[in-house]
């Protein structure tokens, strides 16, 4: 009789040929997808040049998104992306996404259909992990494993414990999936998902919208977490519906299936919170940061830059204005949330709040362009990382949050709620 499996488990032995795995066991995995940037693909495509096969394992399962210095922002990263290009061309690489097509890659192929429900996916990023809100096991690597998986459409994973959070109730007003996700870190700390599956559920789960999941998901890396993975229900069918490009799976942990750790939470007790440098998991909630005066406040990438996110910034603007003091960049994660936040009219309520509207990028959130942070500035950042030195300066301070605080943050010149302005 097999052993009670958990999502994870289901999805790995599956594409390992195996009727069970459990934790701890090495095993090797065909891939559905293999995916690169601007920044890792380079050194995939250079370690995939000496492995010495002509092609690429499948062209159609090879992503190549440059997304985190393009547009290009000088000429090292011209030659970057231009490595990346003529690969794509040469290889005939079907999941290519030029400028002014492509977006934040982790925005970019839910939205594209590229990934589905019980995919097996493994990108050079390690924010890879937020296609499990659509019930996939997808986790970042390095660039040598990348190009291998460009050159044999397989890896091998060590078979990670799943960690259980049931989060049930109902969720207080203003609280998004950024604030859960932000709420947990801060829960289990930085390392307190290390190497594990994070499989988040429970009915305040179920009543988020798919682009509250992918914020979850996204960061369960910032819990050492291989993975987040959210059960595929209603919602998650109602997204992938004509959507994705191949068959896709569900897989459902068994009743009886083994956690390394369940943590049951009450919906009503998460905040609209604050992460503060320079870990994720230094989590306070929002009420007790105003103190905090800020010079910039950064609204998008693949955490927050979908169009729920820009929706909810919008409606904090409108009719205010960015403080005096404030730099406010508002970047929509791809050129399809570009065109929906033009066509909505969202765009304008940026505009006339005195926002800078950007074409999609990663660029601010890794400290790479488009608002550095000069010595001793301080960021208000709907991104997923604050560490020393993240987005400029060693001596400059990042503050995670949800889209709404960051706009009332920016309008009020401090870490703010809507409801203070």
């Amino acid at each position: 009789m097999a052993r009670p499996q958990t999502i994870a488990e289901k999805i790995l032995a599956a594409h390992a040929g195996l009727d069970e795995v459990i934790p701890g066991q090495l095993i090797e995995c065909d891939l559905d997808l293999v995916l690169a940037n601007d920044v890792t693909a380079p050194i995939a495509i250079r370690e995939f040049g000496r492995i010495g096969v002509p092609r690429v394992f499948d062209p159609t399962k090879v992503v190549l998104v440059p997304d985190h210095y393009v547009p290009n922002k000088d000429i090292k990263s011209a030659e970057q992306a231009k490595i990346v290009r003529d690969f794509a061309h040469e290889q005939g690489i079907t999941h290519y996404y030029e400028v002014g097509c492509m977006g934040v890659e982790h925005a970019l192929l839910p939205e594209q259909g590229v990934v589905g429900a019980g995919d097996l996916v493994i990108g050079a990023d390690s924010h890879t992990c937020t296609y499990g809100a659509l019930g996939a096991f997808a986790t970042g690597v390095g660039s040598t494993d990348a190009g291998v998986g460009f050159a044999t459409g397989k890896a091998w994973f060590k078979v990670p414990e799943s960690i259980r959070f049931i989060i049930d109730g109902t969720l207080a007003p203003g609280v998004t999936g950024k604030d859960i996700i932000l709420y947990l870190i801060g829960l289990i700390g930085v390392d307190g998902a290390l190497y594990g599956a994070m499989e988040i559920t429970g009915t305040a789960i179920q009543s988020l919208s798919m682009e509250g999941r992918l914020t979850i998901s996204n960061m369960a890396i910032e819990a050492g977490a291989k993975v987040g993975i959210i059960p595929v229900d209603d919602v998650t069918r109602a997204y992938l519906q004509g959507r994705t490009e191949r068959p896709w799976i569900e897989y459902h942990a068994d009743p009886d299936a083994v956690y390394a750790q369940t943590y049951h939470i009450a919906a009503a007790d998460i905040p609209p919170t604050v992460a503060y440098p320079h870990l994720p998991s230094n989590t306070r909630p929002v009420a007790e940061a105003r103190d905090v005066r800020i010079d910039q406040a950064i609204i998008g990438s693949c955490t927050n830059g979908r169009i729920e996110d820009m929706r909810q910034a919008a409606a904090v603007f409108k009719g205010h204005k960015v403080h005096p003091n404030v730099r406010c960049i508002v970047i929509p994660a791809t050129q399809l949330v570009y065109r929906q936040c033009i066509e909505e009219g969202l765009t304008a309520i940026f505009l006339d709040a005195n926002c800078a509207v950007s074409t999609p990028t990663c660029g601010p959130c890794l400290g790479g362009y488009m608002g550095i942070l000069a010595a001793g500035e301080k960021a208000v950042a709907t991104t997923n990382r604050n560490f020393v030195g993240r987005m400029g300066d060693i001596s400059s301070e990042v503050y995670l949050t949800s889209p709404a605080v960051a706009a009332a943050s920016a309008i009020l010149g401090h870490i703010a709620l809507p409801e203070d302005i």
